[in-house]
């Protein structure tokens, strides 16, 4: 408790850390009161507050319930997301956005302009379809076309606003805004689980007891989530010795860290976003509804979670095959006069790196499609569906993800002021901690 006091003391010591966080805070809070504002024209006692499931819930989710409530910030930050990931994979299969990648800080800038007028495309998109299928007719109060069109301007603003709020905690705050925004919007939902199973256990289904349990098992999954998102194999790279003047280079050993989970939470989006389709055939095809399709839309069933375990192994591969390139990696390495001891440069060290990738991808996509099914398991345990979410899935990994770098962050301003760091001994080992400037993709 005392190194608890002494840290916070020293975060608040530190003027530039401690107007960070407060900024970081006061966008946050602001983030939090635009999703309980409702879209003007909407009547809020008529709108559908079900828990909604599959992908809608993981949106739901994401928006920090306010997609369910059909608040201003309805669709979140998730039209961001997605112009982002359109113009990551238009980085590897469109010359012109590789060139944009190669061209340093004026091709970033580049890139982030073109993904801010793609996201305002994307959210006109979504806006409509939103309003066209989430707000019930018993719920709007205005005229049509005057509320789809109101509507659909306040969305699209609400969503420009969101990613204008995380770029500025990003740039006056800690840590990485559009992170953190969804991070905060999936706490969020904590404290309305917590009380509903808590509720659900008191009221005559098991007691304290499995609560407790309950309790012990959800700590147990973030500790094995968190070992995953750390995981690195570090592949160790000897720097020949260079002198030039009277200066020596070169010489030295450093590792190039091969993440066990590269892929992050992408393959279980992509596989969610795919599993998806099945609940939507019988709405437009009622003649092939079939046992096997209505078992893919139950997100408990064992058809849908052995399918979409085998998705996220496919996508897990597929995706660290889009984002690290062994070739690149030696041929900079070659450059900068780097080799792995023993490994002849150029070829045979691409052949090395991408053979340690594949042998450690295969557990780590194994090991994530486990975290993702744990909600099911827990469901079908007899934990409610809300509370469920945190046991596992992009939620957990997002929630690990972005408070370990957050936490590095914060130890990072301490230690460049010789205070102690968050931990009691050592340094806090975030997913940025060990670097490499051999690596160029983010791993």
């Amino acid at each position: 408790m005392k190194k608890l006091i002494s840290t916070l003391t020293n975060i608040w010591k530190i003027e530039d850390l401690r107007t960070r966080i407060l900024n970081t805070l006061l966008f946050l809070l602001i983030y939090r009161i635009g999703s309980h504002i409702v879209l003007p024209g909407v009547n809020p006692a008529a709108l559908d507050q079900e828990a909604k499931e599959g992908l809608l819930g993981l949106l739901n989710m994401f928006a920090g319930g306010s997609f369910s409530r059909s608040a201003i910030f309805a669709l979140g930050v998730m039209p961001y997301i997605s112009a982002s990931i359109v113009i990551q994979l238009l980085g590897i299969a469109v010359p012109y956005f590789q060139k944009l990648q190669k061209e340093g800080e004026s091709g970033t800038k580049k890139m982030t302009q073109i993904t801010r007028y793609l996201t305002l495309v994307i959210t006109l998109l979504q806006s409509v379809a939103y309003i066209r299928s989430q707000i019930s007719p018993e719920a709007i109060m205005m005229a049509e076309p005057l509320f789809t069109v109101l509507s659909t301007i306040i969305l699209t603003s609400g969503t420009m606003f969101v990613m204008w709020l995380g770029e500025k905690i990003t740039d006056k705050g800690i840590g990485n805004g559009i992170s953190l925004i969804i991070m905060v919007g999936i706490i969020a939902q904590l404290p309305g689980g917590l009380i509903q199973e808590w509720a659900s256990r008191m009221g005559g289904n098991g007691g304290p007891i499995p609560f407790i349990l309950e309790m012990v098992a959800l700590f147990a999954v973030v500790v094995f989530t968190i070992l995953i998102v750390q995981g690195v194999r570090k592949i160790p790279v000897q720097y020949a010795k260079r002198i030039v003047g009277n200066k020596q280079y070169g010489g030295v050993r450093q590792y190039i860290p091969l993440k066990v989970n590269t892929s992050g939470v992408m393959p279980i989006i992509f596989a969610q976003a795919i599993m998806f389709v099945p609940m939507t055939i019988p709405q437009f095809f009622p003649n092939l509804q079939s046992s096997f399709i209505t078992s893919l839309s139950d997100y408990t069933s064992v058809a849908y979670n052995v399918t979409f375990a085998f998705l996220i192994i496919g996508f897990t591969f597929f995706y660290t095959a889009i984002m690290v390139n062994p070739q690149q990696m030696a041929d900079d390495m070659k450059k900068n006069g780097g080799f792995i001891p023993g490994i002849k440069p150029g070829i045979a060290t691409s052949g090395y790196i991408d053979g340690v990738l594949s042998k450690i991808t295969l557990p780590g996509s194994v090991f994530l499609a486990i975290i993702a099914i744990f909600p099911a398991i827990a469901t079908l345990l007899g934990v409610n569906s809300q509370f469920a979410h945190f046991y596992g899935g992009t939620s957990l990994l997002i929630l690990v993800g972005v408070v370990l770098d957050t936490l590095q962050q914060i130890e990072s301003h301490l230690l460049m002021r010789h205070y102690d760091g968050l931990m009691k001994t050592g340094r806090m080992k975030g997913r940025t901690a060990v670097s490499s400037s051999t690596a160029s993709s983010p791993i």
